[in-house]
């Protein structure tokens, strides 16, 4: 999904949340940050797997949709600290539940596979 779609006011809206989200690490960021505020390095101690580009190139466009809000602070060296806005934590609650389903599908395979 192309990030125009997350702006695109003619799609449904669960295309334009799922465009918001969409990505291999959007929600893991989402789901961190509500914890509460993190610094860029915290966060890649949390995701070893992620790089410092793609790590920077998602909190800016989690910033951009106004999921995150990032502040600076003057000191050296700089410091920079993102959490979630309201409007990021509005997102997390309504992801919720899918994620709760997510985890019941999970349970459900784990059951499955054991049967077998």
């Amino acid at each position: 999904m192309t990030r125009s779609r997350a702006e695109d006011t003619g799609v449904c809206g669960v295309t334009a949340a799922v465009a918001v989200i969409d990505g291999k690490w959007k929600t893991l960021l989402l789901w961190l940050l509500e914890t509460g505020p993190q610094r860029p390095g915290e966060l890649r101690r949390l995701i070893p797997a992620i790089s410092e580009k793609v790590l920077t190139q998602a909190l800016r466009e989690m910033e951009a949709d106004g999921l995150v809000h990032r502040e600076v602070h003057d000191v050296l060296p700089p410091k920079t600290v993102y959490s979630l806005t309201d409007f990021g934590e509005e997102l997390s609650d309504a992801l919720a539940p899918l994620s709760d389903w997510g985890h019941r599908r999970l349970d459900r395979l784990a059951e499955e596979r054991a049967a077998s």
